[in-house]
């Protein structure tokens, strides 16, 4: 029978242990604590800090002492039992809890699959496996909807102190969201052999992500967008192709850069403004403006964003010094033509009149 008693004690504790994702000896301290409370509760006048008690792991049997003194009440352990139940639980939800947090914060900044459990007002509940985590307001794209039991990737942001202990944020508007899809798509990215630099980002509109790579044979931009655009389609679609996505490649030389950062927009020439820091204009061909500034200034908000300069934009005025002169020409030789022209009407004018005055000579004439 004691083999028995013993057998199914280290059973029970093992499994909770093992369901809890905690330590054996964690799960013994939070028994011991709660028999020491649960005999506080009868002697509320002792001073608890002078009082231990040892638990035999094998048999379950408690132990109280006082300065090494056995002094366990008879019947201590069935009356203990009732009493330490609701303790020893919940010690256990609170190390299971601790246990979790310090698993998530091991996996801050990286995206996890979720799925929508409940709203909490305007804040989002999410099940994030282990346990649930929280997406509020500004961590929300604005023109996204979220129903019930939607899955949907999320980025865990933060772990912060709430209400209840320590809350789990998580993300959808983050720029690490979108680096941690490419991870996920891209293959080259993940590895490290494509660089992802930095992110511009207006959650739920459109995106702009500049990369590079070191490596020969490797083309950063190429890789990112994959064969007939497939791996940027993919990203694309986790956002319900709301968001539009440029990616760019990043150059050292500030010019080259703020040039690709400003595309679509082509033939894009770029000054340094040597008076004012990080300040930079560029010369935009006319046909091209709209492409460069985007809708609301959209574009080259991003792009200096993307770059950390603030960008102006101007027109590019084109001055042909060498085509004025033919030019010239071509109006003087067309004034000259019109004289020519001119001239030659007159004449004819000319010759048309003295015909007819001869034809009229000649009807004046008597007849003989």
């Amino acid at each position: 029978m004691p083999a028995v008693q013993r057998s199914e004690f280290l059973l029970a504790l093992n499994q909770v242990a093992n369901e809890r994702g905690v330590d054996v000896e964690v799960v013994l301290d939070t028994v011991k604590n709660a028999i020491l409370a649960a005999y506080k509760k009868d002697h509320p006048d002792i001073e608890l800090e002078e009082y231990s008690t040892t638990l035999d792991k094998n048999t379950g049997e408690a132990t109280i002492f006082h300065k090494n003194e056995d002094v366990t009440p008879p019947g201590f352990g069935r009356i203990a039992a009732q009493t330490a139940r609701q303790v020893i639980l919940q010690k256990i939800r609170e190390k299971e809890k601790e246990a979790i947090i310090a698993d998530y914060k091991l996996r801050v900044g990286t995206i996890v699959n979720g799925m929508i459990l409940r709203f909490a007002g305007p804040n989002i509940i999410v099940d994030v496996g282990k346990t649930e985590a929280l997406m509020t307001i500004p961590e929300q794209i604005p023109n996204e909807k979220y129903h019930l039991n939607q899955r949907l990737a999320v980025y865990i942001s933060e772990i912060r102190a709430g209400l209840k202990g320590d809350e789990i944020i998580v993300s959808r508007s983050s720029n690490g969201l979108l680096e941690g899809l490419f991870k996920r798509e891209v293959p080259e990215v993940a590895k490290g052999s494509v660089i992802i630099k930095n992110i511009a980002r207006e959650a739920g509109t459109r995106s702009k992500i500049a990369v590079f790579s070191n490596q020969q044979g490797i083309d950063p931009v190429g890789s990112c967008v994959g064969q007939r655009g497939v791996r940027v389609q993919a990203i694309i679609q986790e956002f319900g192709g709301v968001e539009k996505i440029d990616i760019i490649q990043w150059y050292e030389n500030a010019k080259d850069y703020i040039a690709q950062a400003l595309s679509p927009a082509k033939n894009v020439r770029v000054e340094l403004n040597k008076k004012e820091e990080k300040v930079a204009h560029a010369f935009i061909p006319v046909e091209e403006l709209s492409l460069a500034i985007g809708r609301d200034g959209q574009n080259v908000r991003l792009a200096s964003k993307l770059t950390g300069y603030t960008i102006e934009i101007e027109e590019e005025i084109v001055v042909k010094k060498n085509s004025e002169e033919p030019k010239e020409k071509e109006k003087i030789e067309v004034k000259a033509e019109k004289k020519e022209k001119k001239v030659t009407v007159k004449i004819k004018e000319e010759k048309i009149k003295e015909s007819k005055e001869k034809k009229a000579e000649v009807s004046e004439k008597p007849k003989v």
